[in-house]
């Protein structure tokens, strides 16, 4: 168990490689014009990389970081060349990405830490939350999990419809009550059909809007707490799914969440499509929550469990 065969990582590491395609090609056309004409990392070189890396969505706050921890390097070694640039930039990326610690699974089938295994889904709508349900629901049914889904983003019937369809389509249970219910009525029926049921994996949609932070806070700590009657240590997962390709829009969406509740965990999707992949730098390193998930592309396995270090391979590949 928790074993991918060489080809699956072979195929996966391909889907990151094309998934952050626009995004190196970005950052790398930046970076060349930056170091045009330059030998050394001077002044000028360290001005024009901050606009670099802000421009590619790493964020003020994090570019910033990243420009000292260079200058410290040019006063400790008096020089270095633009060629050893990309080797310092992928290092000290590296370090910026924030890592799990080992909390959660590994890997879709690797041993689960709690059973059921509750993953609660935050975001706002549009920015791919059902179909990252609908894939992660694939991609643990596919490790051979007993899947159970519940609809409790209650304010908006599409998102109940669709879950429900996306449901049908993975071929998983899902617990729903319609629009309008309470979304903790839903939470806890939810997890209490999944213990009767021996699910391994309970995937809970909700907060499809912030209205406001203290609506946003309340509803999700009534869920909380409904949640532990049936299973003390629940949430494992507070997911919160954010759109890459909205940028800066995303970094300020992973604010208003952070703050009105306990993210720990985080789902990029629409990599495939954007040339802002740096965003997930800036991000996991502001909020200091990790990045969980990403997604690639359309289909059910482009949804991948986020490698901080194959990430950083494949961006300065």
């Amino acid at each position: 168990m928790g074993l991918f065969s060489k080809k699956e990582r072979s195929d996966e590491r391909q889907t990151l490689d094309n998934g952050l395609a626009k995004t190196k090609e970005s950052f790398f056309a930046k970076l060349t014009k930056t170091i045009l004409g330059k030998s050394t990392v001077d002044d000028d070189v360290l001005d024009r990389l901050e606009e670099t890396l802000i421009t590619s969505d790493v964020g003020v706050e994090t570019t910033l970081k990243v420009i000292d921890k260079l200058q410290e390097r040019i006063r400790r070694d008096k020089y270095i060349s633009t060629s050893e640039l990309n080797a310092i930039l992928k290092a000290e990326i590296a370090m910026l990405l924030k890592h799990d610690n080992g909390q959660f699974p590994a890997t879709f089938d690797a041993p689960l830490p709690h059973t059921p295994y509750v993953i609660l889904v935050v975001g706002v709508n549009g920015v791919g939350k059902t179909t990252t349900i609908a894939k992660l629901a694939y991609r643990y049914k596919q490790a051979g999990r007993n899947v159970m889904l519940g609809a409790a983003d209650t304010f908006r019937a599409a998102a109940v419809e669709q879950l429900m369809l996306w449901a049908d389509r993975v071929g998983v249970p899902i617990v729903q009550q319609g629009m309008g219910a309470d979304p903790a009525s839903v939470a806890y029926d939810t997890l209490q059909s999944a213990i009767a049921k021996h699910s391994d994996v309970v995937i809970i949609d909700t907060a499809g809007r912030l209205h406001n932070k203290v609506g946003l806070m309340n509803e999700l700590t009534k869920i909380r707490k409904v949640m532990q009657k049936l299973v003390p240590d629940a949430p494992h997962e507070v997911l919160l799914v954010l759109d890459a390709s909205t940028g800066q829009n995303a970094v300020e969406q992973a604010r208003q969440f952070t703050q009105a509740t306990d993210v720990n965990a985080l789902a990029l999707t629409k990599l495939d499509g954007t040339a802002k992949g740096g965003v997930i730098i800036g991000i996991s390193d502001q909020f200091q929550v990790p990045v969980r998930y990403i997604g690639l592309g359309e289909k059910m396995t482009d949804l991948q469990l986020f490698n901080p270090a194959e990430f950083v391979d494949s961006l300065f590949e």
